[in-house]
């Protein structure tokens, strides 16, 4: 949201903007950008007749006091995802989805389209290598949009990838998620099927082939006037700890980036890429700067011993990280998780991390406890955490001076460390633990 209000009036709006709490980054670009409120809250006079329109995020209530004065003023409200739909009424608009690898798939297509010197619009839930926001609206007649499934808005509770209206979707894997909000894997896995029945007349799906879920999505889609196109994984090589992939002259490019997913997240790059007139060998050219976005599977800690940090919620990808750095770097590795997202607070979801760290030697998982007492939920018991990852010699901490303890430990002292998150495991400065 403040990477949207800084581009609005960069192109020339006049924005203001409310929230109850601001964290960095944001607090600073929007005070660089002289869009900091006054001060922090709701508040009704903040909600003008002079307005031409409100823009609500994700997380506003229902009976948000600004949102109700603009309902009962009559100006116009669009969430996020209907702004940006708005905005690129005139653009080839193509939707990156899937459970996991839409920021790495996006953020790799925006890095061979900037490389490639073709003008491009972008909407990524990352911070990509290269760019220095997370959004950009222009004149650009093609953007490239992130499709994320969760809600569009306390007003509309429908997924938000359904509001684009793309022209290309990619689908990159289908895992049940959010059970907080599609209370099982058939409602979940209906979502993407909702999602590329909105392909138009003309359009294009591109597909993940080595998924069960993905499959049956495609096999279940009529419509002889969309052209459908699979994908599965790009061939690596490893020499000497480098990584390369061999190109289509069967010559091998040297990539920086490593692990199954990302050479599923490749290949699918590759097929939008060529879908939007890229040849393959300026595909292969571009790639070879790429580095991943931020805090996805970032090397923190470049020493004897090496430390990541990745982004994760969700088993799956947990698992394939997990796999990933341990067969590229053959060594003990302790892996610290934190369960953070809401999923993960539901005893049946957590069923399904059921074997993900079988790579992993040592396992922290981390539940914060303030997390705990402020959704009011029963904290799960050792016995019960080992039981959902199958899983014996889990450690379990819910503190964070507990867990800088227990990694600081000399058992430890030899690992490769991997943190993975879609949080910050209440502000642990893991770069300092490290060090």
């Amino acid at each position: 949201m403040h990477d949207l209000a800084i581009n609005l009036k960069k192109n020339g709006n006049v924005v203001t903007g409310s929230d109850d709490k601001i964290y960095e980054p944001s607090k600073s670009n929007l005070k660089k950008n002289n869009l900091y409120p006054k001060k922090l809250g709701y508040h009704k006079e903040n909600i003008t007749k002079n307005l031409d329109f409100v823009i609500t995020g994700m997380h506003t209530k229902s009976d948000n006091i600004e949102l109700q004065t603009a309902k009962k003023n009559r100006i116009p409200i669009y969430s996020y995802p209907e702004f940006i739909r708005k905005s690129s009424d005139n653009k080839h608009r193509i939707v990156i989805a899937g459970s996991h690898g839409k920021t790495t798939v996006t953020s790799i297509i925006m890095h061979v389209l900037k490389k490639n010197k073709i003008k491009f619009d972008y909407v990524i839930g990352g911070r990509a290598n290269g760019f220095t926001s997370n959004i950009k609206i222009s004149e650009n007649p093609l953007i490239i949009i992130e499709g994320d499934e969760y809600l569009t808005s306390p007003l509309d509770k429908n997924p938000k990838f359904l509001k684009y209206d793309h022209h290309i979707v990619l689908l990159n894997g289908i895992e049940w998620d959010h059970c907080n909000v599609f209370p099982n894997k058939k409602v979940y896995i209906k979502q993407f099927e909702s999602l590329i029945n909105k392909t138009p007349k003309g359009g294009e799906i591109i597909y993940y082939d080595g998924d069960n879920n993905v499959e049956k999505v495609i096999n279940d889609f009529k419509n002889e006037d969309v052209t459908l196109k699979s994908f599965n994984r790009e061939k690596l090589v490893i020499k000497n700890n480098i990584c390369y992939i061999y190109n289509d002259s069967n010559e091998l490019v040297k990539i920086n980036i490593f692990g199954k997913h990302n050479l599923q997240n490749l290949a699918g790059s590759k097929l939008v890429c060529e879908q939007l007139g890229i040849k393959s060998k300026n595909f292969y050219k571009a790639i070879k700067s790429y580095q991943l976005p931020e805090n996805r599977l970032s090397l923190i800690l470049n020493k004897k011993n090496k430390v990541f940090r990745d982004f994760a919620h969700s088993p799956s990808k947990l698992s394939s990280t997990i796999e990933a750095v341990k067969k590229f770097h053959k060594k003990k590795l302790l892996v610290v998780y934190e369960l953070h997202s809401s999923s993960s607070f539901n005893k049946k979801f957590l069923k399904t991390y059921k074997d993900t760290l079988s790579y992993s030697d040592d396992s922290i998982i981390y539940l914060s406890e303030s997390i705990l007492k402020n959704k009011k939920i029963k904290k799960p018991s050792i016995n019960e955490m080992r039981s959902s990852f199958n899983c014996k010699k889990i450690k379990y901490v819910n503190d964070p001076k507990k867990l800088e303890t227990l990694i600081s430990k000399k058992i430890y002292i030899n690992h490769n460390k991997l943190f993975m998150s879609s949080g910050n495991f209440d502000g642990l400065n893991i770069q300092k633990i490290v060090k």
